[in-house]
């Protein structure tokens, strides 16, 4: 039969990433990505990007760590590597930091970042509000370098990209074998998913070139990520909230809860406020489906729901999606698939 036809629905970090990685493990695929939004205007852009995995309540643990190993260890090759600087990776060190001892002092993917520890009595001085924190050193990808970065990699391995809005998969079945879904808070319309529901984030992106570590405090609300340009301080976490709106209120508490965790940001210029809204569920949705119609059956692999976690198991979780495209391929009639399973 000719080259399978596969579309990627989704123009995120979780599309590109899904997209590479089939074209690398089906390289007797033709690969294409549709998608209504490109960078800079994917909710991706609004991300800070840092590697710090956000955990799904519904996914094991261990499947967790493995999606994290991988996409760490991926995006630690490139910060080691002259594209480094193109693709907008690089290692950042800093603290997360608590107000109370957390029950869980050795988080799963503390063997997973580089020099993982317990902060010292004098490092924990700079915070006089918290009693106890983590240093740690992790990777950080600027957007939208990484995302301009990606799509490049694509446009170099023959995949075609095009602005579409999909409002039904079903419209895709006589173009393409197999349809990748990975539209992110798009897929609670695109497929009916219920479950997907919108945690919208408000960031501000500032210069301030002197902050060179990241602060996280240990909730998760308020963190300090340096770019190799920006500093992204954050954030919110208003779960079931669609309004992309910058809310002026919510940009002043942001800046006043940063400013209190690392004081030098009061001098921080040019502040840009971002709003993105996080496909957020109790577990990726990561499966195979097959639709049916009229007798006609056409396979989805789904991709989609990483919530705050997205960049941090990027590659994990399209590695896993491009071996069930492999596993649809080898199962159209009149296959003859080699795909590297």
């Amino acid at each position: 039969m000719a080259a399978p036809k596969v579309a990627v629905v989704g123009a995120g970090v979780i599309g590109l990433s899904t997209a590479l990685c089939i074209t690398e493990m089906c390289p007797s695929c033709s690969v294409t990505v549709l998608s209504d939004q490109f960078s800079p205007n994917t909710t991706s852009d609004v991300a800070a990007g840092m590697l710090i995995p956000h955990t799904y309540p519904g996914t094991p643990i261990h499947v967790q760590k493995q999606w994290f190993k991988e996409t760490f260890a991926y995006l630690f090759a490139i910060s080691n590597s002259p594209e480094a600087s193109e693709a907008g990776i690089h290692l950042v060190s800093g603290w997360q930091v608590f107000k109370n001892t957390p029950e869980e002092e050795l988080p799963f993917w503390s063997d997973v970042v580089l020099g993982f520890r317990p902060m010292s009595e004098a490092e924990l001085q700079k915070f006089p509000q918290h009693r106890f924190g983590q240093a740690f050193t992790t990777l950080k990808c600027d957007c939208p370098p990484y995302l301009l970065w990606l799509e490049k990699r694509l446009k170099a391995t023959g995949v075609q990209m095009y602005t579409r809005k999909v409002a039904d998969l079903w419209e895709l079945h006589s173009e393409y074998n197999v349809i990748v879904n990975c539209a992110g808070i798009g897929a609670h319309q695109l497929v009916g998913d219920e479950k997907l529901f919108p945690v919208r984030g408000q960031v501000l992106k500032v210069h301030a070139p002197w902050v060179k570590n990241f602060i996280r405090d240990g909730d998760g609300l308020t963190y300090i990520y340096p770019g190799i340009h920006r500093v992204t301080l954050g954030g919110t976490r208003e779960k079931e909230s669609w309004s992309l709106s910058p809310d002026p209120g919510t940009t002043k508490d942001i800046f006043d809860r940063c400013c209190s965790l690392e004081p030098s940001l009061r001098g921080a210029q040019d502040i840009k406020v971002k709003v993105g809204l996080r496909p957020s569920r109790r577990c990726v949705r990561l499966q195979r489906e097959v639709l049916s119609q009229g007798g006609v059956k056409f396979p989805v692999v789904h991709n989609y729901g990483h919530g705050a976690g997205g960049f941090s198991v990027q590659m994990g979780t399209a590695k896993e999606a491009a071996r069930l495209v492999g596993e649809c391929i080898a199962a159209l009639p009149g296959s003859s698939s080699r795909a590297k399973l």
